[in-house]
C-alpha cells in the first residue's frame, strides 16, 4: 500500500466516524469539534485529488467561520440539551423511518452502479491537463464560463432564501417594541424636555 491509499484511507476512516460521532455525542461542544475534524478530514481528501484551492477553501470558510461560529453560538447560549432531547425523544419513531427510506434508496442506488471503462475518461474531461491550466484556472473557467448561468441561478435561490429569511424576522408584531429611527432624528427638544420649578421641601 503506498502514501497517497494509506493518506486516503486514513482521511475518510477519519471522516466517517467524526461524522457519526458529530450525531451520536452526548454533549454539544464535542459535536462541534467532531464537525471540525471531519471538515480537515474531508480537506485532506481534496488535496489527494488535487483540488487544493477547494480544501483551502474548505478549511477558511468551514472551520475557521461556520464551525467556530456554532462553537460560539453553543458556549454562549444557555439552552437546556436535556429537555430538548425529551422533546425530540417522541419524534424517534419517525426518524427511524426516514433513515430507513433513505438507506433503501441507497440500497437501489448502489445495487445498480456500474463501472464503465469510460468512467475515469469521462471524470478528466471536465477540465483540462494541469499542464495546461492550475486547477484554481480551471475551476473559475467552469463556473464562470461553462456553468456560468447554473452559478447564477444558485446565487439568486440563496439570494432569495436570504430576503425570505430577513422578510420573516422584521415581521411587525404589536408586543415587540421597535426603535424609530426618524422619529429620534426629528425629534424637538422644545416639545420633548418640560422644566419643573421644584420648591424646597418638596417633592417632584
Amino acid at each position: 500500500m503506498g502514501f497517497a491509499a494509506f493518506a486516503f484511507y486514513l482521511f475518510a476512516i477519519t471522516a466517517v466516524v467524526a461524522g457519526g460521532l458529530v450525531v451520536l455525542s452526548r454533549n454539544p461542544v464535542h459535536s462541534v469539534l467532531w464537525l471540525i475534524l471531519a471538515f480537515f478530514s474531508s480537506a485532506g481528501l481534496f488535496v489527494l485529488l488535487g483540488a487544493e484551492f477547494v480544501a483551502m477553501l474548505l478549511v477558511i470558510v468551514y472551520v475557521g467561520a461556520v464551525a467556530v461560529l456554532f462553537l460560539f453560538v453553543v458556549m454562549m447560549l444557555d439552552v437546556d440539551f436535556v429537555e430538548l432531547r425529551g422533546e425530540l425523544s417522541q419524534y424517534a419513531p419517525i426518524g427511524f423511518l426516514i433513515g430507513l427510506v433513505i438507506l433503501l434508496q441507497l440500497g437501489f442506488a448502489f445495487g445498480a452502479w456500474e463501472v464503465t471503462e469510460l468512467a475515469q475518461a469521462q471524470r478528466d474531461a471536465v477540465t483540462p491537463a494541469l499542464d495546461q491550466a492550475q486547477n484554481t484556472v480551471a475551476l473559475g473557467q467552469l463556473i464562470y464560463t461553462k456553468y456560468i448561468f447554473l452559478f447564477q441561478a444558485a446565487g439568486l435561490v440563496l439570494f432569495v432564501a436570504m430576503v425570505g429569511a430577513i422578510v420573516l424576522t422584521l415581521r411587525h408584531r404589536e408586543d415587540i417594541k421597535r426603535q424609530d429611527i426618524l422619529a429620534q432624528i426629528y425629534r424637538d427638544p422644545a416639545a420633548s424636555i418640560e422644566m419643573k420649578d421644584v420648591k424646597p421641601g418638596q417633592g417632584i
